[in-house]
């Protein structure tokens, strides 16, 4: 068999997630029957509520099938208008928002709409996987900036003004954050806002895990506390995280009028419009009942303490606790340079991960993977008993380690 030309240079220097890919491990393994306490999962384990998959029912039954305009359908965008407004104080005209295939979409829409070849773009880590990625492949660079745990991964002013140069476009914001469950205060979101409007760069808040917050604060972001940031300030979300409803895949961009067209442009040659059903349901999670996100956050807020307790009972394991999201990021380097049972020493948090997976039948995810190889995420969006029984093997098999 002959073969065919070579793949482009940008998809053979693309890394799969880690994150789905040790989620996938960890489902083909159970699928074979072998017992699995998954603690990689990104998504909460409720299901989604009943009134938004009726409205879906009643979606596909009204023959609310076909295509809808490329930047989604005017009443969810009048719904995020509103809710906007009411959580964070912001007035958006319909044209300001666009809804896309899930938050990832609009993080990509953005990068391909706003980046050239060699533009910067900042990123605080520990990050979320896949924003350098999406930086790349629009011929982007990724511009780290490190964090300290010992500060719970608070953003230094004076680290980040010494990074923005003459090729930087933008800083991304994630808070609550994804690996950490850290949460940015409002003085140091405010002055990032501030520090954005003196440089004239955006920043791109990435909101998914606003409404899922540990301290009693209602959501806040740059747009929100510094009023000139607004024109600058590009709103990302979504109802995959608050709603239950990662599979659906519905998530939104608000910001300035030019670059939402400039996304809506790259959508309309790539996707064209989110689900038609999907969008009916994120219309029902927006203005129906709210009490389904108070319940997950108390049950998340639980499992959170037990979760992190449990682990700084283990000696080696250091862990900042989380303000947010159903994440926490703990610092096991203390066990880099021991030695399985079998001899094979490990080295860093993909070692440790795949030590947890093969000896503990623990899935997690490497801190590698989020720029921070020092430590590993564990979601706890699982019940109290599989928390309980992944803490007892973690446990276990650390302690075989010599």
């Amino acid at each position: 068999m002959s073969q065919g030309p070579s793949l482009s240079k940008r998809v053979q220097s693309l890394k799969p997630s880690p994150t789905l890919a040790t989620d996938a491990k960890a489902k083909a393994l159970k699928a074979q029957g072998v017992d699995i306490v998954n603690l990689s999962a990104g998504e909460p384990d409720f299901d989604t509520p009943a009134h938004i998959k009726e409205a879906a029912k009643e979606a596909i039954d009204q023959g609310f099938t076909r295509y809808t305009p490329v930047g989604g359908i005017l009443e969810l965008k009048e719904a995020i208008a509103a809710m906007l407004k009411n959580d964070y104080g912001l007035e958006y005209e319909t044209g300001q928002i666009m809804v896309s295939t899930g938050g990832k979409q609009v993080l990509y829409n953005l990068a391909q709409a706003m980046l050239d070849p060699g533009d910067e773009v900042i990123i605080p880590a520990p990050y979320w996987v896949s924003y350098p990625p999406i930086v790349e492949l629009a011929g982007g660079v990724p511009v780290i900036l490190e964090t300290d745990p010992a500060n719970d991964f608070s953003i230094s002013l004076e680290r980040l003004s010494g990074l923005i140069g003459p090729k930087t476009k933008a800083i991304i914001l994630n808070s609550p954050s994804n690996p950490t469950g850290a949460v940015y205060d409002r003085e140091t979101v405010r002055r990032v806002g501030e520090l954005a409007c003196e440089k004239g760069i955006y920043i791109i808040t990435d909101d998914i895990y606003d409404k899922i917050r540990f301290d009693g604060e209602s959501p806040y972001n740059c747009a929100s506390l510094v009023e000139a940031a607004k024109d600058l300030c590009l709103i990302v979300n979504g109802v995959s995280k608050t709603y239950a409803m990662t599979g659906w895949r519905i998530g939104y961009l608000a910001g300035p009028e030019s670059v939402v067209k400039a996304c809506t442009k790259i959508q309309s040659q790539s996707t064209s419009n989110p689900n038609s059903i999907a969008q009916k349901a994120a219309l029902a999670a927006l203005t129906g009942p709210q009490d389904c996100i108070q319940e997950m956050k108390k049950a998340f807020q639980e499992r959170a303490r037990a979760f992190v307790d449990g682990l700084l009972e283990i000696d080696g394991i250091k862990c900042p606790r989380p303000s947010g999201a159903f994440y926490c990021f703990p610092d096991m380097s203390a066990f880099f340079g021991r030695k399985t049972p079998e001899g094979n020493a490990i080295e860093g948090s993909l070692d440790l991960c795949d030590y947890l997976l093969d000896e503990a039948k623990v899935a997690s995810i490497p801190g590698i993977a989020f720029g921070d190889d020092r430590c590993v995420r564990f979601s706890f969006a699982t019940d109290m008993a599989t928390l309980n029984e992944g803490l007892k093997r973690i446990r276990s098999a650390l302690n075989k380690l010599a």
